[in-house]
């Protein structure tokens, strides 16, 4: 069952918290990065991208960049930008987008239950990825950006959020891009024990996205275990950052393909094999089409978009990862038409998030790429049913929005 623990956040006075709340350090580039806190020195950036204070040319795994995070950290600490809460406590965060909202609990998870598989992966990392996280947080001695969290819904959960949230916030901001991030401290002990109880009673917890940083926490709380082999399980590095939304809050847009060339093929043979195992016709509307169930795709070439659907028996209902979207049209054309072996590396072949919109496609298209997919989005339902499964989604499965905003809360780890 889930273990969740309070902690002492470090995070920003009132006033500045809109200042200092930033986006993940993986949405944007270093140069994207150093416009963005122009003007100001109070973001969180400057922790989690800290190649933005050094020479344009630097290596990012470099070192100096590390120490510039912990120094940052440290300097927004001691100038009173940060503070650190008296007490353990836990927190609600909010936020709304639209018409939508998504409201979570922000606690500490245990690194024995990323371990031991009650927090569930859907995910491969990348070495590389990981090794960067992992120094961050060593150097910093602190988780620096939550993990994004998702469990059954609770209702005993949902009903203290619901009452707790009728108080006045310690935090409500609203981001350049129009959302809103509330945030609440539980600060009565019996309510933070209520809640430790009702996650004791949850049998998984499953990344909704933050692989990277949750093995990167989980391995540098390993080595201070390793440093210190009498630790008695309550030492601050035995727990990471979280942020935990029950699933029925949460949102996962459409994920879109866009690729390069038709690897040697005309076009009326693309079109011939596509119609081999997917129904094919014209979209006759003027908008992009946007899939409206699980098995169909748009696809844009040559100004026409096309309302695709796959056929019985063009791939494995049974299995959980066979049966996604991403894996029938990886399967069934991306692979064996277009030669993408690997979409990860391949340079053929790019992602576009649903937060674009489809008309991105459609630029990209025009101006020079030969083919795009529109998606049907990847649910909830299916993330935990690939991660209660052992396996493993193909890349770029999910978009999630809203992204957690950093700085908002820092855990250290002694």
């Amino acid at each position: 069952m889930a273990v969740i623990r309070p902690f002492r956040a470090v995070r920003p006075v009132p006033e500045l918290a809109s200042k200092v709340a930033a986006l993940p350090y993986d949405v944007m580039s270093s140069e994207e990065a150093r416009g963005m806190v122009q003007d100001n020195p109070y973001s969180f950036l400057h922790v989690d991208k800290a190649e933005i204070d050094l020479e344009r040319n630097i290596d990012l795994y470099d070192n100096k960049v590390y120490e510039k995070a912990r120094d940052n950290l440290k300097g927004m600490i001691e100038n009173g930008v940060l503070r650190e809460d008296e007490e353990p406590r836990l927190y609600i965060y909010r936020q709304v987008m639209g018409e939508r909202a998504q409201t979570g609990i922000v606690a500490c998870a245990s690194i024995d239950d990323y371990l031991n598989n009650i927090i569930k992966k859907h995910e491969l990392t990348r070495a590389d990825k990981e090794l960067d996280r992992t120094k961050h947080v060593d150097y910093c001695d602190a988780n620096t950006g939550p993990i994004f969290l998702t469990y059954p819904a609770v209702a005993e959960v949902n009903g203290i959020i619901a009452n707790w949230i009728t108080r006045e916030p310690v935090y409500d901001i609203t981001a350049e891009d129009g959302i809103r991030h509330i945030v609440w401290i539980i600060d009565e002990v019996k309510t933070i024990e209520q809640l430790v109880d009702l996650f004791a009673q949850v049998k998984y917890l499953y990344i909704a996205d933050g692989h990277h940083r949750s093995a990167s926490a989980v391995r540098v709380g390993q080595q201070r275990r390793q440093s210190k082999p009498d630790y008695s399980g309550e030492e601050e590095f035995n727990s990471f950052l979280s942020v935990i939304f029950p699933d029925q809050d949460l949102y996962i847009m459409d994920y879109n393909r866009v690729v390069k060339d038709l690897h040697g093929l005309s076009a009326d043979e693309f079109m011939a094999k596509v119609a081999d195992l997917f129904s094919i016709k014209k979209h006759e509307g003027s908008d992009p089409y946007k899939p409206q169930n699980k098995h169909q795709f748009g696809m844009y070439r040559e100004g026409q978009w096309y309302e695709l659907e796959a056929k019985a028996g063009s791939f494995d209902d049974a299995d959980p990862v066979a049966r996604l979207d991403v894996s029938i049209l990886q399967n069934n054309i991306l692979r064996p038409l277009l030669g993408i072996e690997d979409p990860r590396t391949d340079k053929r072949i790019d992602f576009v998030g649903g937060i674009r919109g489809l008309k991105e496609l459609e630029k990209r298209v025009d101006d020079g790429m030969q083919v795009a997919f529109s998606m049907y989005p990847t649910t909830i339902q299916d993330l935990m049913d690939i991660a209660d499964a052992g396996k493993v989604m193909p890349p770029k499965s999910t978009w999630f929005e809203p992204k957690l905003r950093g700085g908002l809360f820092i855990h250290k780890l002694s």
